[in-house]
């Protein structure tokens, strides 16, 4: 299962005050972290703010490049502003990257759809579109034929969509893990090539012993079919639903350090 760092985001305080004041040893320790505890890629989003556009891109520019001089795991470009991530995307020389994120509307889905083809990105694509966030299996399926066949017609192959059935706290609607768990399934029948990811603790966002509930949640998304989480505990998830043959990823990880009991 595919681990996505999360920390690099202007929303965090400490991150965003880390890029107003181009406090660049902060954020390549943050890199450098989530990389060593396990992380295959590194989510970087430079926020907007304030900032006019032009001084929003710079500052997603240089973003870029402090934490692509602190590790070589590929970058996730996290952004609202597709300017922005145009800009963050001609900035970045790796070899693989992912555009974090694009939905069912047509203006958005077309732009950063034509990104993902002309760059050969992975793209997230969440499971929703003009009217927010659907209550029911059937309608988020419905947001991801949309958005598959939307992809289609622009060139971006169904393997480089990871598809986020979106997770909406259980503390809101006590139905919504069920429904994310069959919306995982289902997305997984009907595209096979395709992948799916979520930000798995937002489940119990709102409830005491979250870690319990969270643990708990990714499991069962892992069996599911989840194939990336931005969240700890994936290496028990792959060793349990077979991904892990021979159980070396998690031997690797015990000797590392980084696992947590």
């Amino acid at each position: 299962m595919l681990v996505i760092g999360e920390r690099i985001n202007a929303s965090n305080k400490s991150v965003g005050q880390a890029i107003a004041n181009k406090d660049e040893e902060f954020l390549a320790n943050l890199a450098k972290s989530q990389a060593n505890a396990g992380a295959d890629s590194i989510d970087v989003n430079a926020g907007v703010g304030r900032d006019i556009r032009e001084n929003a891109t710079a500052t997603m520019e240089w973003l870029i490049e402090v934490v692509q001089g602190a590790t070589d795991r590929p970058l996730v470009i996290d952004s609202d502003d597709p300017d922005i991530i145009q800009a963050a995307l001609r900035k970045y020389r790796g070899d693989t990257a992912m555009i974090n994120s694009v939905n069912a509307e047509p203006e958005r889905l077309e732009i950063i759809g034509r990104f993902a083809a002309d760059h050969q990105t992975s793209l997230v694509a969440l499971v929703t579109g003009e009217g927010g966030i659907p209550g029911t299996v059937e309608e988020r399926l419905a947001a991801s034929e949309l958005i598959m066949t939307h992809l289609a017609r622009l060139g971006v192959k169904e393997e480089q969509v990871f598809f986020d059935p979106l997770v909406i706290p259980i503390s809101v609607d006590s139905s919504q893990a069920i429904i994310t768990l069959k919306t995982i399934e289902q997305i997984k029948s009907r595209y096979p090539a395709a992948k799916t990811v979520a930000g798995l603790s937002n489940i119990s966002f709102g409830l005491p012993s979250r870690a319990l509930i969270n643990r708990a949640f990714l499991l069962m998304a892992a069996y599911a079919g989840l194939d990336a989480a931005l969240m700890s505990l994936v290496k028990v998830a792959d060793l349990l639903t077979g991904k892990d043959i021979a159980c070396k990823g998690f031997i690797r990880a015990h000797r590392k350090g980084i696992l947590v009991d």
